[in-house]
């Protein structure tokens, strides 16, 4: 039903997608549509720089509990969708408002994450305040806590929901009503000045079941509290489903990561701050934390490798057990003739920048050809090694590059000269010119050797890695900048190559910290265990060692000390 406004409604309309569309052109999103728009103004009587606010925390809180492209009728969602926790009643108060239903008792902490429940909550509401009825009318919220043990409650998701409706959600609450609160709810203190900003407790009420007809008609009134909803084939939520097939949220857009440009790594559920960290750290021990990484090791890859072991690409792969995802894998442009377009190499998303790295091995002598062609196929601007040629008495890497200032190489059809070494105590930074001689086109690229990587192991202290990471993003930001309105896409640049010798261990590490630290900046939280879980989905088997993992967790602490973000006793 399309939304009939008034003269004045129509001119607060007008000046809020005004304002909210100059916000998604500067960051490339979608412009807002006038039905998102009216969603927003009517949770705030069409104040205009209300909903505005309202407009951005939606946005944040969505990005930050992890609640973009939801996909309902995938596990595990559909089965919180259709768990009867949440749903939408049938009938509405007198006044035309809509009520919502959360029933404690089916909630249980140790089975369902807090995020799963909270996409679920959004996601149902999002449908239901689609109603022009509901938005103009508002929403009366239910919290059942009928016949709910203290094993159903959870203090941190209870505080979430409650705050979520009134701060961060485009609906006009009109009250919250806790029905039928057990006596550890009640007494010795009220949980409702944990749970509730200021704002919001004048508008909850704790009643009794027997009382609830004192708020709302009889013929309104749920039959079912307690936990006894009925979730036939009538019931709202499957009837939303049935009809949600194959639809975009557009609430993907509205969040400011266009589905096109959409990296996996963005803050989501269970994100840690780093006094957390060092709280979790300091409970797991370097053995628990070794065993959370072995969860992730028996996880198998999410995709398939029929590229990498054809017998014609074998002789391309490094290791014979290290092979790269079909989904994922960087393909060589075809040239005539050339059976293949293989390389060992996957895009590898960073924090919120798709194919923000090319994680790829070592380069073997046969594929000197194939990496370069990659390079300027890819408009990639830095290397980073992590790994000497040699290590011990084995060979890491091959010499792909010309090592002495002045050296040129021919590597196929792109030529490398050295123009520059750069020697700093931890590592080298090797100024290239690349010449490509079939189109006699001429780049720069920056190369970067870290050298203080033990083998075998990790290095003692993260400082030396942590500012040669400053050094790669400021030499990437400065060979951006330098190529102005030649490069128009994203705005941090073309991947970064990044390598060791198999490229899943320090390669791996390398990229775990930038990611984390890249959203600890951002957002003053991150996941180490999210983060590789992610990275791993992209490029398989990504940090190869517990100690690698471990030393993940140090490097972010020992970072944010260094910051101030802990004190230094800690």
């Amino acid at each position: 039903m399309a939304a009939t406004l008034s003269a004045e409604e129509e001119q607060a309309t007008s000046q809020f997608l005004e304002e909210i569309n100059k916000w998604t052109s500067q960051h490339s999103v979608s412009p807002l549509s006038r039905d998102l728009a009216v969603k927003f103004l009517m949770a705030r009587k069409f104040d205009v720089l209300r909903a505005i606010e309202l407009f951005h925390s939606y946005r944040e809180t969505r990005l930050k509990e992890g609640i973009v492209r939801l996909q309902p009728h995938e596990e595990p969602l559909r089965s919180e969708l259709l768990s009867g926790k949440f749903t939408v009643l049938s009938v509405r108060d007198p006044s035309g408002a809509s009520i919502a239903l959360y029933t404690a008792k089916l909630h249980h902490p140790n089975k369902t994450g807090n995020h799963v429940v909270l996409q679920a909550l959004f996601y149902l509401l999002d449908r239901a305040v689609e109603s022009f009825e509901t938005q103009r009318n508002g929403l009366v919220f239910i919290y059942d806590m009928a016949g709910s043990n203290y094993t159903n409650f959870e203090l941190d998701l209870s505080k979430k929901i409650l705050n979520l409706l009134k701060g961060a959600f485009p609906a006009r609450l009109k009250k919250v009503l806790i029905v039928g609160a057990p006596v550890w709810f009640r007494v010795p203190y009220n949980l409702l000045s944990l749970l509730l900003k200021e704002k919001l407790r004048e508008r909850v009420q704790m009643v009794k079941m027997a009382e609830l007809r004192l708020h709302l008609p009889r013929d309104c009134l749920p039959q079912h509290l307690g936990g006894l909803l009925p979730l036939d084939s009538f019931s709202w939520n499957q009837q939303l489903l049935a009809g949600q097939n194959g639809r975009v949220d557009p609430v993907d857009e509205l969040v400011g990561i266009p589905l096109e440009d959409s990296s996996i790594h963005v803050p989501g559920p269970e994100s840690m701050r780093p006094q957390e960290l060092l709280a979790h750290l300091g409970r797991l021990q370097r053995s628990g934390i070794h065993l959370e990484y072995e969860e992730l090791r028996r996880e198998a890859p999410p995709g398939t490798f029929h590229y990498a072991q054809a017998s014609y690409n074998q002789e391309k792969n490094r290791y014979g057990d290290v092979l790269c995802l079909d989904q994922t894998r960087v393909r060589l442009k075809p040239r005539r003739n050339e059976r293949s377009d293989y390389i060992n190499a996957s895009y590898m998303d960073g924090y919120k920048q798709r194919n923000a790295y090319i994680g790829t091995q070592g380069p073997l002598e046969r594929t000197y050809g194939d990496f370069w062609r990659m390079v300027w196929e890819q408009n990639v601007l830095v290397i980073v090694m992590t790994t000497r040629t040699d290590e011990g008495s084995r060979r890491k890497c091959g010499q792909y590059w010309p090592l002495g200032e002045g050296g040129q190489e021919v590597y196929g059809h792109i030529a490398v000269v050295n123009q520059r070494v750069d020697h700093h105590t931890h590592y080298n930074h090797t100024i290239l010119e690349l010449h490509n001689t079939e189109t006699c086109e001429q780049r720069n690229a920056s190369h970067f050797q870290y050298l203080s990587w033990p083998d075998y192991g990790v290095p003692t202290s993260a400082v030396t890695l942590i500012d040669f990471l400053g050094a790669v993003k400021r030499q990437q930001r400065k060979m951006v900048k330098a190529l102005g309105p030649q490069w128009s896409t994203h705005p941090l640049g073309p991947p970064i190559v990044v390598h060791c010798s198999a490229g899943i261990g320090r390669t791996g590490t390398f990229c775990a910290l930038d990611i984390c630290l890249s959203q600890l900046q951002d957002v003053g939280s991150l996941n180490v265990f999210q983060t590789v879980r992610r990275m791993r989905m992209q490029r398989a088997f990504s940090i190869q060692t517990p100690d690698q993992y471990y030393f993940c967790y140090n490097a972010i602490l020992e970072h944010a000390q260094r910051q101030g973000l802990l004190p230094s006793n800690q």
